[in-house]
């Protein structure tokens, strides 16, 4: 099924027209198919989390991920579907030069824009104590930077201020507005506390487009969809949540191999091998296959 959006043009292009048209909820995608399934749900975009990346290659989220490893694995997940990709990356991997080649290179790979964060090294998850920022105008050269490297016009700069943690939500707000006269398209306000701080940062940033982080066990409440969009949030990040509820279900169910020495118990659980062919599309692999030899 193609999405209606991917006839619009670059990835940057189909982020920017279903933000634009109406808030958007974006779940974290761990894996090209898990993608692929978004978008056969009727998502309108899709994000690859710097968190779960780095989960599962068994890492915490402190920066020990590679840049080659974030645009491969951006790669794979903009090849399986037509939804645009939205990125984490991180901290830029480097200064205001390496965020040129960091844009370039997910450009590059079919992604439709990242979000840079204006932590210092070694950065930490944006719900964790212990966060230490860089200079606002650092950051600010960074954004610049990106900016000025993107080939596409539309390719999608986010700017993510993790001052709410560290410093306070006035220098948060600060720090935005400092961020957007930089360059900056969207505004990602990482660990908001509340209700009324996602309200107030809203009223204070608008008309701004705005990012909100829906993360599970994390510093900001559980806030509705409606609710956000209400708010005046354009996107709504749901970064880790198809993880782990697949990690609880495959641990589940390997404590109960390990135990029972069966699968039975979770088989009404497992898409059956009709369902994972047709997400596959392997009936049309066959198909071309054949065609090409007749």
């Amino acid at each position: 099924m193609k999405s209606p959006i991917a006839a619009l043009g670059s990835p940057g292009r189909c982020l920017r027209a279903a933000y634009q048209a109406a808030p958007i909820a974006v779940p974290g995608v761990f894996n090209a198919l898990i993608g692929r399934m978004a978008e056969r749900l009727g998502f309108q975009a899709v994000y690859l989390s710097g968190a779960a990346l780095s989960a599962s290659l068994a890492l915490p989220d402190v920066g020990l991920a590679t840049l080659t490893e974030f645009v491969e694995a951006a790669r794979n997940i903009a090849a399986a579907t037509r939804l645009p990709l939205l990125c984490d990356a991180d901290t830029g991997f480097g200064e205001a030069l390496n965020v040129e080649r960091t844009v370039r290179l997910f450009e590059n790979a079919g992604a439709a824009g990242i979000h840079l964060e204006d932590q210092q090294m070694p950065k930490r998850c944006g719900h964790l104590s212990g966060k230490q920022l860089v200079d606002a105008e650092r950051m600010a050269a960074k954004i610049r930077a990106a900016v000025s490297a993107r080939r596409d016009a539309d390719f999608v700069i986010v700017a993510r201020t993790d001052a709410r943690g560290v410093a306070g939500l006035d220098e948060a707000i600060r720090r935005a507005r400092l961020y957007v006269a930089a360059g900056a398209d969207v505004i990602f306000p990482e660990a908001l506390e509340s209700r009324e701080e996602f309200a107030a940062f809203a009223r204070e940033l608008a008309p701004v487009p705005l990012l909100a982080n829906m993360t599970e066990f994390g510093r900001s409440p559980n806030l509705d969809f409606a609710e956000l969009a209400k708010l005046g949030y354009r996107m709504v990040l749901y970064p880790v949540t198809t993880l782990r509820v697949a990690l609880c279900a495959v641990q589940a169910v390997l404590a109960d191999l390990l135990a029972k020495g069966h699968q039975r118990d979770h088989l009404e659980h497992m898409l059956t091998r009709a369902e994972l062919y047709e997400l596959l599309d392997y009936a049309g692999y066959e198909e071309r296959d054949r065609a090409y030899f007749s």
